[in-house]
């Protein structure tokens, strides 16, 4: 005999109402959905599973009907579950997966002659591989499978330049890795988190993934808002993401007195700030972290793409030592380390004073991109905000007439649609000038009149 109907459906409602009232810790609203949606995520309630009717959940939890409506609503409100009139309630399939938040530039790869879009670090600016391989002794990487995953010399180096006093630190496969892993030690099901807004898109998708109700907070030229943060601590937020320096996509950098601020907020409370500097030293100015008012409660993550090589994939990630310890162990089941070899390529590079010139002058030489276009484009009534790193973020009156308009001079630059948490009436793009090398005048021009509501062109400036 084959399976019956309640068996290739999931649970029955009667086996659910038991299994959420087991699991149930808070009965209120959010308390009720963050249960539900944790026993989905981690299959107690498969796809199919018939939830109890509202009247016999809240008589199982000795709450009101209006409670577990509510929770229905936030549920429901996340495709979490589904309710006709046939079938009752019942748990969605698996969520689609979308192709997240990531920009496509509307036009074929290789037709574009300027690509603005991606926010890579100038090839040209890169330091040289060659004489630190060179000078690399035959044997560094043999070794051994249980080594520590972080080389001793490595972790010396970098608690040298580290913002804060850490008590733990290890090395992953770039910043995004470095993100992927801190919200999966950090965030369950139901969560709250504060992020900048606008932000990175991938931590958005990455946030979303996990099921986190996210909070935008606005940026200003001196970094996140912490009045937002402030307000948003009534929700017993999991974790503030943040970037320190040469945010993406505005350019903003953390002050000293706003980290302060920021710390002041969160000490004392569960909430874990992670600090993603993923611009590194190429981002051009020096690095404020909350982890010198808060070190115990503060995740910070240093990548070393843009400013020693993106091929290195490699990035370092400090903070408490159970969430460190936790990323250590779950790197064990898969990838385990970070390869010793590139580990010993970043230490030669951090510890030799040609390598450190070159980074020094990459930096300098973005400021001077970025100074020279955010001049050009103020002369022409573009507004255009202070700030350091790779990208600029630029008000339009339509982001996406302006990135077909750009595309069609053989420009590429992003809509800043992705990098919005809560939405706004302002539209923007965001411009990645790393690999700018000149003709400013033509570039201004060109954005100013995609910029404008009615398209026009603006007159060239004088060289």
């Amino acid at each position: 005999m084959g399976q019956d109907a309640g068996e290739r459906d999931g649970r029955t409602a009667t086996e659910a109402a038991g299994v959420i009232a087991d699991a149930i810790v808070e009965a209120s609203p959010a308390g009720i959905a963050k249960t539900i949606g944790a026993l989905v995520s981690n299959d107690t309630l498969t796809a199919g599973s018939k939830l109890p009717t509202i009247r016999a959940l809240a008589t199982a939890l000795g709450v009101s009907a209006s409670t577990v409506a509510d929770a229905w609503r936030i549920l429901g409100g996340r495709g979490v579950i589904t309710t006709d009139r046939r079938r009752g309630t019942t748990v969605r399939g698996a969520r689609q997966r979308s192709a997240g938040r990531y920009w496509q530039v509307p036009v074929q790869p290789g037709t574009i002659d300027l690509d603005l879009s991606t926010g890579t670090p100038d090839t040209e600016l890169l330091p040289p591989l060659g004489p630190v391989l060179h000078d690399l002794h035959a044997d560094v990487g043999v070794t051994s499978y249980v080594d520590p995953p972080l080389l001793d010399e490595l972790e010396t180096e970098l608690r040298r330049t580290w913002p804060f006093d850490t008590e733990a630190l290890t090395v992953v496969d770039g910043a995004l890795d470095a993100l992927d892993r801190a919200v999966q030690s950090l965030v369950s099901y139901g969560d709250v988190v504060v992020v900048e807004d606008p932000t990175f898109p991938p931590l958005i998708d990455m946030l979303e993934l996990a099921g986190a109700e996210i909070v935008g907070a606005p940026v200003d030229t001196n970094g996140i808002s912490p009045e937002v943060i402030g307000e948003a601590m009534g929700l017993d937020p999991v974790a503030v993401f943040i970037q320190p320096r040469a945010h993406n996509p505005t350019g903003a950098h953390l002050s000293a007195r706003r980290a302060r601020a920021i710390g002041a907020t969160v000490e004392g409370t569960s909430t874990i700030v992670v600090e993603d500097d993923h611009s590194g030293t190429a981002g051009g100015a020096p690095i404020e972290s909350v982890g010198s008012s808060v070190p115990a409660q503060v995740v910070h993550i240093r990548s070393f793409s843009k400013s020693h090589g993106p091929d290195l994939r490699i990035a370092a990630i400090g903070g408490p030592p159970a969430l460190i310890n936790d990323i250590i162990r779950r790197r064990r089941l898969g990838p385990s380390w970070t390869s010793r070899l590139i580990q010993h390529i970043l230490h030669a590079m951090l510890t030799d004073p040609d390598t450190e010139a070159l980074v020094a002058h990459a930096a300098a030489t973005y400021r001077e991109r970025r100074n020279a276009l955010a001049e050009r484009l103020r002369d022409l009534g573009v507004a255009v905000e202070a700030g350091v790193g790779l990208n600029m973020w630029i008000e339009v009156s339509d982001e996406q007439r302006a990135v077909v308009a750009l595309a069609a001079q053989g420009i590429g630059v992003a809509p800043g649609a992705p990098f919005r948490v809560n939405g706004s009436g302002r539209q923007h793009i965001r411009l990645s000038f790393g690999t700018l090398r000149g003709d400013f005048d033509r570039l201004a021009s060109t954005v100013a009149a995609a910029a404008s509501a009615d398209g026009a062109p603006h007159d060239t400036l004088p060289a």
